[in-house]
């Protein structure tokens, strides 16, 4: 009800000031003494039905807040009351980077869509890894990590290994963001070679630590068949423990808004629910591909329960929202887990055994 009254106010707001503005309303409210529990306890659900075990890691529900909310984990403890499952944070860099110019978010109410070219915006891993120690709470944290836009392809490596070195004792898993599309070049990484070369250098330096921690590969959902059948053989053979699917889209097939709208908002990422279909098209085609070997995170395009089932039937073990939240406010999480253990009846979604 209340992000009903102050949504048309947001919307008449630039789309990343109203993000910013949001964060800082929710910075004075929980200064509060008090509000933290008393926003969890409206909108937590908790449930033992809902917790799964994945990648080793027990999940209390399967919804978790897609990287890019909170890029530099300035309100893990906050958004942590809204009753997510689990955070992700980043995408993070080794050093900081303004990211692209503004404006470079762009709303698409007909299609309850976003466009972004961010372009990694982050503050640099030292600034986040200090206020990943200054955090209270203990919600599953995962680092998305990425490269700089000014380090080259051919020395990326560098840039995820040392994202990994700073974050590995303040996150809980690793997500490999190669698939970005507004950060130049940095898809070219999705090719077989390249890929392969990065995640087992990463899963060497995880190796060689006294407990290891999971790694999942982002992937883009623009992907040809030949493409995620490499992807099926790169995660069996190096060994990670998982995939993202799906990351934003370039296409602009399907869209409700005018055509030359949306060609004067210009390049970037589409997510929301124009990318519904097709990112659990990927999930069911890796699923059937892997024989269900792959744990597989879904996101894109969920704005309800039946969205979740939909990307749980075709595979998925955990999911993510992001633009959904734009659209529906911190709400849905609520909505989103009460409609499964609706739907759930005796184990329909099963005890998550460990993947």
């Amino acid at each position: 009800m209340l992000y009903r009254l102050i949504k048309p106010i947001l919307f008449r707001l630039e789309p990343e000031t109203a993000h910013h503005f949001v964060f800082g309303l929710l910075r004075l409210a929980f200064r509060i003494p008090g509000i933290k529990k008393l926003v969890a306890a409206r909108w937590s659900c908790a449930n033992g039905r809902l917790q799964r075990r994945v990648f080793g890691i027990e999940f209390p529900n399967p919804i978790g807040l897609a990287a890019g909310f909170d890029k530099d984990a300035r309100l893990i403890d906050i958004v942590d009351a809204f009753g997510f499952g689990f955070i992700e944070i980043g995408t993070v860099t080794p050093k900081p980077q303004d990211g692209n110019p503004r404006p470079r978010l762009f709303r698409l109410p007909t299609d309850q869509a976003l466009i972004n070219r961010m372009g990694f915006n982050n503050d640099g891993a030292e600034a986040v890894v200090r206020r990943l120690r200054e955090r209270s709470g203990d919600i599953i944290v995962g680092g998305n990590i990425g490269r700089n836009k000014t380090t080259p392809n051919e020395n990326a490596v560098d840039d995820y290994t040392a994202c990994f070195e700073a974050l590995f004792d303040e996150v809980d898993y690793f997500v490999v963001n190669v698939s970005s599309p507004n950060t130049p070049g940095l898809r070219e990484l999705q090719d077989r070679a390249p890929l392969s070369h990065l995640l087992l250098e990463l899963q060497a330096r995880n190796n060689a630590k006294p407990k290891r921690k999971p790694i999942l590969l982002k992937i883009g959902p623009d992907l040809r068949e030949a493409q995620l059948d490499d992807i099926v053989n790169i995660v069996g053979e190096t060994k990670i423990d998982g995939v993202i699917a799906t990351n934003t889209t370039i296409s602009r097939k399907g869209l409700g808004m005018p055509v030359a709208d949306v060609s004067e908002l210009g390049d970037g990422g589409l997510s929301g629910r124009p990318l519904a279909v097709r990112s659990t098209a990927v999930i069911r085609y890796l699923t059937e591909k892997s024989g269900g070997r792959i744990p597989i995170i879904g996101v894109g395009g969920i704005t309800s329960p039946q969205d979740v089932q939909e990307k749980l039937d075709a595979g998925a073990v955990l999911v993510q929202v992001y633009t959904g939240l734009v659209y529906k406010g911190a709400g849905l999480v609520r909505e989103l887990t009460e409609g499964l253990l609706a739907d759930m009846g005796d184990g329909a979604m099963g005890d998550g055994g460990e993947e």
